[in-house]
């Protein structure tokens, strides 16, 4: 027969009257604390004609915005059209056929209408999730939406003063004294919305990886025990997603890419650690 030693002599009595917390009413209250982050605040009975309704709704309100945007940046297409045109360095631009400039516009002013009323459109995602989600779910919903809203801002911001100099000071160089810098102005811009947007996309790993993390999906270690796979993916993303084949873009892309890989680990130990 074993001494109990004295933890396991220590009465519920002596561990109110030391102070100390009662075992029994903190798990308690963490299930209350669960009961509670786990509850569906909204939680309206709603029928599948109800959703659909309200689902018909959210979506022509989000094309309306994006009508407007577009319709918006058509007007001031000339203006965006030269400030994309300042990262070719001075180069000519041609229309090599009838009505080139006029579909190249419309292009323009499609990708920025896009850009311009995206946040009403996020809004009216939101707004149509927002009752479905539970205490815990919109505690991440908030950080989500504004670091995805940062990122994608700053991957463009990357994207224009970066990576499409980089690429066009690459070919400019390359073909310098041999042939004339004249463009096609809808190939140029292929190129320029393409690299600007999957640039801004790309940017967003850190919040897939955060969120991940927080569901409970994937630990920080296992993201740092794939590396070699992250270097593989990353050197593979930076040659699909950008349109040229020089390798000083790719490079480029693919080492923002791997930072920022490392920086979404980063960001998950130090919010677990929190």
């Amino acid at each position: 027969m074993t001494v109990p030693s004295d933890l396991e002599t220590v009465s519920n009595a002596d561990i109110q009257s030391n102070g100390l917390p009662d075992p029994a009413k903190v798990s308690a209250q963490e299930a209350d604390d669960d009961t509670y982050l786990d509850a569906l605040p909204d939680d309206v009975e709603m029928s599948l004609f109800d959703h659909l309704e309200e689902l018909r709704m959210r979506i022509f309100y989000g094309l309306i915005a994006v009508v407007l945007g577009v319709i918006l940046c058509f007007i001031f297409v000339n203006p965006i059209v030269q400030l994309l045109e300042v990262p070719a360095q001075g180069a000519k631009f041609l229309q090599l056929a009838p009505g080139e400039y006029f579909f190249v516009s419309i292009k323009v002013a499609g990708y920025s209408g896009l850009l311009v009323s995206s946040p009403f459109v996020l809004y009216q995602i939101i707004q149509f999730v927002l009752p479905g989600l539970t205490r815990r779910e919109r505690r991440l919903l908030g950080p989500i939406v504004l670091g995805s809203t940062v990122l994608f801002a700053i991957g463009l911001a990357f994207a224009y003063y970066a990576l499409v100099p980089a690429a066009l000071n690459f070919f400019i160089t390359y073909g310098e004294g041999v042939v004339e810098q004249m463009w096609s102005i809808e190939r140029y811009f292929e190129f320029v919305l393409l690299l600007l947007f999957s640039t801004g996309l790309a940017f967003q790993i850190p919040i897939i990886q955060l969120l991940l993390g927080a569901l409970g999906l994937v630990s920080s270690g296992q993201m740092l025990n794939g590396w070699r796979f992250v270097v593989l993916g990353a050197a593979v993303l930076g040659a699909v997603l950008t349109p040229s084949t020089d390798p000083v873009t790719q490079s480029l892309l693919g080492g923002a890419v791997l930072s920022l890989y490392f920086g979404g680990v980063w960001g998950l130990v130090w919010g677990l650690v929190w």
